[in-house]
Order: C-alpha cells, then structure tokens, then sequence
C-alpha cells in the first residue's frame, strides 16, 4: 500500500440512511464493518417504538488491511469516499473502536449520544491554541465549520482573526 494508505480501521463516508445497507454488504463481500448503533425511542402518534440509529450517522469503520480491502469497500453501492486528514486517509486506532464498543455494550449506560458542539455568532469562547491561547474572544462570523472570525477586546484592542474552530472552547453567550 502506498503512503496515503495505511492498515487499520479507516472511516467511509455513505449515503445518508444507507449505514445499516452498506454495513450488510461490506460483510458479504468478506470485509470487517463496525456500525455503532444506539438505541432510541421513536414517538409517533399511535405508538413508540424502540429503533437502532448509528451514532455517527452516514459513517462506518471499515478494516483495511490491503489496497484490495480498500478498492471492494470504495465499490459498494451506497459508499461514498473514505475520510481523509489532508492528503492521507484518516485512521481509528483499535483502541478506540474497542471502547466504543464497551461503550455501546455496557449495561446502565443510557442516552448515549454524538454531539459536535458547534459555536453561534456572538458566542463568547476561550481560545486554547496558538499565539493568543488563554483569551475570551467573541464569535463575529463562521465561515464553515473550519474558519471563523473572532474578536479580541481582552487585550484593549479590536483584534479580528480567523481561527480554526478546534482552537476555539465555548464559554457563553455575548450579553
């Protein structure tokens, strides 16, 4: 395998409500899947029903230990693209897929959950990277979920900068 590829579990992107279908065909073709699963309760009008979501919705785990294994997951029908970290494919070390698993296996733990807390324009938020680490800034602007304009009047100044968002911790909302 060449240097974007490496052994491990790697992250397929699928077609949104597709998890459970791609898991089964991934499994057929002689492939190992990991779909977390979560149990919830849906209300309709007339009923409640106990249903299994995946946790991360349009993601699976795939193990990929050749470029054979990557080219046949890439070929079914509802995947989309593996996930990549800049030029190289993003990687789960099995660590963490094992304590997923004894997360979603454990008895007494409920409301299991998959939350991306997401910052809102004038937001007050800590920054905890880089040059200005340690001041409060407020959010003027998200550019996407990478970029976002912040400004800085701890320092008697108006600095504006964009920032990644995972320099960024949530405080509060501006008054």
């Amino acid at each position: 395998m060449g240097k974007l590829l490496k052994t491990g579990w790697h992250v397929l992107y699928v077609k949104s409500r597709h998890e459970h279908k791609v898991d089964n065909l991934l499994r057929e073709v002689g492939l190992q899947p990991f779909l977390p699963l979560v149990k919830t309760v849906r209300t309709w009008s007339d009923r409640k029903k106990v249903i299994e979501l995946p946790l991360f919705p349009s993601y699976l785990f795939v193990m990929i230990e050749n470029a054979k294994d990557f080219y046949k997951a890439s070929s079914i029908n509802g995947a989309c693209t593996f996930i990549k970290c800049g030029s190289v494919y993003a990687t789960i070390r099995d660590s963490e897929i094992q304590k997923i698993k004894f997360l979603l296996g454990s008895d007494g733990i409920e409301d299991i959950k998959n939350d991306t807390e997401l910052l809102e324009k004038g937001e007050i938020a800590m920054i905890q990277c880089g040059a200005f680490t340690g001041l409060e800034c407020e959010i003027l602007n998200i550019n996407n979920n990478n970029k976002i304009v912040v400004r800085m009047d701890s320092i008697n100044q108006n600095i504006t900068a964009t920032l990644p968002s995972h320099y960024l911790s949530k405080l509060s909302k501006a008054v």
